[in-house]
């Protein structure tokens, strides 16, 4: 434990809790699961949703209500992979998105097999309203779109963080971004997790948590750094992460309750989400004390 006894006007004494004294080898530990990340990227790739790959879009109606969790895991049993079944207006009104079946057959014959199998658990007329199918020329744009907004997101970022802050700060913590979306990107991987447009929010909403604890620890720095002008950096980035310490331990665990509650009780199509959002949490976390602090404090030594 670090002791200071002159880290505000009242000359008070603080017992500091030295997170620094771990950098190196927390630093070397998330170092290495960025690597293995990358390698289990490259040799599993991903498992691309309806919205990047390409698939049919059927619309029907129905003479009564059913339970469309049901309807959905017929439809797995039938041979559809992770059907997505949504109610419309109303519960007789289903839409039902699938990618190709495994048979490869056509969209007409496509449409008739969802039918027959709404006729044989449901054994009640269904009427077509509309087909649709959404060609993988889709799915290549939005990768593209997709990638090119998150570059110019974190250009944006830095270009902000450097104006706000100081350059060795913004830094740490475009770099801890980037380690963030490789992590969980890795893991999205290993599980083989579909990645659909929910997913890609679900990465969204890690950015913008993960950017905003950064900030919060950049600041206290930033406030310190003027009012400790006799301290070493080192030592000021240990302050200013255990005055900050409450807040980001309270608001982690809130974030977390609230992603644990969607994970459990929010059925099948929030599940992946959920799961992205809790392992984004966690490695967010952990990413604003041992990523983007260390960097900041190699990069500060070299700018004194």
């Amino acid at each position: 434990m670090l002791q200071h006894n002159d880290i505000d006007e009242s000359k008070k004494e603080f017992k500091i809790f030295d997170f620094m004294y771990w950098n190196k080898l927390a630093f070397l530990i998330l170092g290495l699961l960025i690597i293995s990340s990358i390698l289990i990227i490259f040799i599993f790739n991903f498992n691309w949703g309806i919205d990047f790959t390409g698939g049919t879009l059927v619309e029907i109606n129905l003479e009564k209500s059913i339970n469309i969790d049901l309807l959905r895991n017929k439809l797995m049993e039938s041979g559809f992979k992770k059907p997505i079944v949504q109610k419309l207006n109303n519960s007789k009104n289903i839409m039902i998105k699938v990618s190709s079946f495994p048979s490869s057959i056509d969209t007409n014959k496509l449409s008739t097999k969802l039918v027959s199998i709404v006729n044989k658990y449901e054994r009640q007329k269904v009427i077509i309203n509309r087909i649709d199918f959404i060609g993988p020329s889709v799915g290549t744009e939005l990768i593209k779109n997709g990638l090119i907004a998150l570059l110019f997101a974190i250009i944006a970022i830095f270009a902000y963080i450097s104006y706000r802050f100081e350059w060795c700060l913004a830094s740490g913590t475009v770099i801890a971004l980037l380690s963030d979306l490789i992590i969980t990107f890795g893991f999205l991987s290993l599980f083989y997790i579909e990645i659909d447009l929910t997913i890609v929010a679900s990465l969204m909403s890690i950015i913008g948590y993960s950017l905003n604890d950064k900030i919060v620890i950049s600041d206290r720095i930033r406030e310190n750094i003027n009012k400790m002008q006799s301290i070493s950096y080192y030592k000021i980035i240990n302050i200013s992460l255990n005055q900050v310490l409450n807040r980001t331990l309270m608001t982690s665990f809130v974030t977390l309750i609230m992603v644990l509650i969607l994970l459990i009780f929010g059925g099948s199509l929030l599940k992946d989400f959920s799961l992205t959002m809790l392992i984004g949490i966690i490695i967010g976390t952990i990413s604003s004390i041992y990523i983007s602090l260390p960097i900041s404090l190699i990069v500060n030594k070299k700018c004194s």
